[in-house]
């Protein structure tokens, strides 16, 4: 196994980097002008994750569900409707919603049409991993049971003591937006490298860059909402969620501020990577520990091999 794992570190080393770099680059292509030298260093020093000694769909089938449950909220507060059972495959579990949800109350049609954008985006990544797995001769995992009202308890977590709601406003929104989307960077930097065939490795740099992407929008828009109206309210609740992340997920983390929006390391600026365990324990909502195999937006857990926390 040691000599196994030691193979796939040397083979994913080059892999490593250039996910890294592509998330980067993705990320800065939105906030040209930025001055990364004044990002805050992460709490802790960033790992280099171990590649996962795993078959190729397993960590496709782990990066699914998290896909699926990206896409659940995007829809949701874009159009008041999840995915569609046919997008969700048969066996599904059942998404939670907040009472009475209809959508997100948009004030101005670009809003609106970012919230589309970013719904469609991320349902466009369910499909794609789900005939990735299947050309791969593989079975694509159905939609785990999520729970999107976990918002209120991992907002009061983070020490924010307004009832958050994120499909309450768009600004709220966008909070909710900034929890899932920097860890979807970092997982895919973090599982990437692991995989062996060159073809699903460039798919999902490309999937890397689409998050990144998103994360860069969100971070400009929130870090702008402050600067245009002078309050800081939303941005201050995505550090409070950022902070909560770092402490469930091993640091990586760049705290948002008007001169710092592009979330990398502050030496090299290349973007943060998480292993499976810390991707996990952030979505589980419990740090630190082995034997972690659900809660939080994942009630029931993932479904698929990668489930449970070595760590």
């Amino acid at each position: 196994m040691e000599k196994k794992l030691n193979d796939l570190i040397d083979k994913a080393l080059s892999r490593r980097q250039f996910l890294a770099g592509a998330g980067t680059t993705a990320a800065a292509a939105l906030v040209v002008g930025c001055n990364s030298s004044t990002t805050t260093p992460s709490p802790t020093p960033t790992p280099t994750p171990t590649p996962l000694d795993l078959p190729d769909n397993d960590i496709l089938n782990f990066a699914l569900n998290l896909e699926y449950l990206e896409a659940e909220f995007y829809l949701y507060a874009a159009t008041g409707s999840g995915l569609s059972t046919a997008d969700a495959l048969a066996g599904a579990g059942t998404t939670i919603v907040p009472a009475n949800l209809v959508a997100v109350p948009w004030t101005s049609p670009v809003q609106a049409q970012f919230a589309a954008e970013l719904a469609q985006t991320e349902l466009d990544h369910v499909r794609y991993l789900q005939g990735a797995i299947t050309a791969n001769t593989g079975t694509p995992v159905a939609r785990p049971a999520i729970d999107l009202t976990f918002f209120a308890s991992l907002a009061t977590a983070a020490g924010i003591t307004t009832p958050f709601n994120p499909f309450a406003d768009p600004n709220s929104f966008l909070v909710g937006a900034f929890t899932f989307e920097d860890v979807g960077v970092t997982a895919y930097a973090g599982g990437g490298p692991a995989l062996i065939s060159n073809i699903l490795l460039s798919g999902v740099a490309g999937l890397q860059a689409a998050e990144a992407y998103h994360a860069a929008a969100v971070r400009t828009q929130i870090a702008g909402g402050a600067a245009n109206t002078g309050d800081a309210t939303f941005l201050n609740w995505a550090n409070d969620i950022s902070a909560l992340r770092a402490t469930l997920g091993g640091g990586n983390e760049t705290a948002l501020s008007l001169s710092s929006i592009v979330a990398a390391d502050p030496t090299n600026a290349l973007g943060f990577a998480r292993t499976t365990d810390q991707v996990l324990h952030i979505v589980y909502g419990k740090a630190g520990g082995a034997g972690l195999s659900k809660g939080g937006f994942f009630p029931n857990g993932l479904n698929g091999t990668i489930t449970t926390t070595a760590s």
